[in-house]
């Protein structure tokens, strides 16, 4: 171990003093050599923090944090996080080896669907289309999805999840809210969006919408996870309203589906009363409906005769996707190659290309039948580990600090609302579904860990012989005994 750290030492001012000299030569100005003295903190706190690199380069990323706020883009602040994280997953696998990669049966089918992906790509109709996605977007977010679940290991790292998540949610919903009350980048008159004149990913309302859902169940779970911190509580309970609002101003129907989903599964578990729920529940939607206002859309509203113009896109659009499974079964159109073939597989032309609106047929015409089948796979088995999960933790809460009960309910509540909001919003390729993934796949191992595995329980006799495959025997997981007590305010 010692050896390690000073080869891990001297590798380190090796490449400063590397660094120091080329910048030196390129621009020999003082200012550079100021710069270069901040060089070696930045770093050091690079290396004592990597769950926070990853986590703030997942959340810029995901919630495009400087699209919603102009002054921060010219700073490239996601592609410095992006180095940032590529460089500490690097140093801590292959240098101090504190990170060690393990595997679940979840990770298997992700990795399945990951290399169908692939080859889809090298087989799609518009390749340079493919492989512009697939190494910008889509590369990453399988990079981070395997940096999350294998760097979140502590009660303190989901709570630092969980707050940063619904923060970044509640400054997405400010930005929106005061677009709506500006009248600033709305769509068909009513509809809300942000950056839309900056050609933003969130200049959809409903991929907006589908950002702001995302924290809607991180926000719930603050609120209804008893023993949480105070701080937290006053997060989750800011949260809640302003997401909702803001939601409700994209007058999306996938956004409303996924935040009826998101009560409706913390509902089901607290109401014993099963035709009292779902009484609540019917009326619930017809109040949402109601705030909304969808029937004010200039498309898809009150004023369209029979199936509305929206509705009728949307079926083209899924006949579009079955005719591209149908001509490429195994591999599909290729990723991100829905909108460039639609037109040679629509049963309706009106003149312009459209998006498919639909998790489910989206997957089904860029990977193919095969790539379907393996999705459904994946989200079936997050389900499943994600209620195992929540299960055992509520039946030993007093050894489970609630940051883990709090994320445990949120990536359960997220599934569910991924899956029935994936009707009308495209999720298949978009960070939520891998970032709930990673953080399922986290919980599922502190589990095992510190409650024991589900098939061999862990007592006195086999604890000393599991291996922590997540970190080395030097930097342990906290142990189960540790968890069982929970300090007041660490989860503040």
């Amino acid at each position: 171990m010692e050896n390690r750290q000073r080869i891990s030492q001297v590798v380190a001012a090796t490449a400063f003093c590397l660094l120091i000299a080329v910048a030196w030569r390129s621009v020999p100005h003082p200012v550079v050599g100021l710069a270069l003295c901040l060089v070696p903190l930045a770093i050091i706190g690079v290396l004592r923090a990597p769950f926070l690199v990853v986590l703030m380069f997942v959340i810029f990323s995901f919630f495009r944090i400087h699209e919603a706020f102009p002054q921060l883009y010219s700073l490239r602040i996601p592609l410095i996080l992006a180095a940032a994280s590529l460089g500490v997953l690097a140093w801590h696998i292959a240098i101090t080896r504190r990170i060690t990669p393990y595997w679940r049966p979840e990770l298997t089918l992700f990795a399945v669907f990951f290399v169908l992906v692939t080859i889809g790509v090298l087989l799609a109709v518009n390749r340079s289309v493919a492989m512009t996605t697939y190494t910008g977007v889509y590369i990453k977010i399988a990079i981070m999805t395997l940096a999350i679940a294998w760097m979140t290991r502590k009660s303190r790292d989901f709570a630092l999840a969980s707050r940063l998540i619904v923060l970044a949610g509640i400054a997405i919903a400010l930005v929106a809210l005061h677009n709506q009350a500006n009248g600033i980048g709305l769509v068909e008159g009513t509809r809300v969006t942000i950056g839309r004149d900056i050609r933003s990913n969130l200049g959809d309302p409903n991929d907006l919408a589908l950002v702001l859902m995302f924290p809607m169940a991180f926000a719930v779970s603050l609120v209804m996870t008893p023993g949480i911190g105070k701080v937290t509580r006053i997060i989750g309970f800011a949260g809640v309203p302003l997401l909702f609002s803001a939601v409700i101003a994209t007058q999306s129907r996938g956004g409303l589906l996924g935040i009826m989903a998101v009560f409706a599964v913390f509902g089901y578990r607290r109401i014993q009363s099963k035709t009292l729920f779902f009484t609540i529940g019917g009326l619930a939607a017809f109040v949402l409906l109601a705030l909304a206002g969808i029937s004010e859309r200039a498309s898809g509203g009150a004023a369209e005769e029979g199936i509305d113009e929206s509705a009728m896109g949307r079926l083209y659009a899924w006949q579009a996707a079955f005719g591209m499974a149908l001509a490429r079964p195994l591999n599909g159109v290729g990723l991100d190659n829905f909108y460039h073939n639609y037109y040679f597989y629509s049963p309706h032309w009106d003149g312009k290309n459209h998006a498919v609106h639909s998790t489910w047929f989206g997957v089904m015409a860029e990977t193919g039948f095969l790539g379907l089948i393996v999705f459904v796979a994946m989200m079936t088995m997050l389900v499943r580990a994600a209620v195992r999960s929540l299960s055992r933790i509520e039946s030993a809460s007093d050894k489970v600090a609630p940051s883990v009960h709090a994320s445990s309910q949120a990536v359960l509540a997220g599934i569910v609302a991924t899956l029935v909001s994936g009707t009308f919003l495209t999720q298949g390729f978009t960070w939520p579904v891998y970032i709930l993934a990673a953080l399922v796949v986290a919980v599922a191992r502190w589990v095992d860990i510190h409650l024991g595995s589900a098939e061999t329980p862990m007592d006195a006799s086999t604890q000393s012989t599991h291996t922590p495959l997540a970190w080395q025997t030097q930097n342990l997981p906290e142990q189960p005994q540790a968890s069982c007590k929970h300090e007041p305010g660490n989860d503040n």
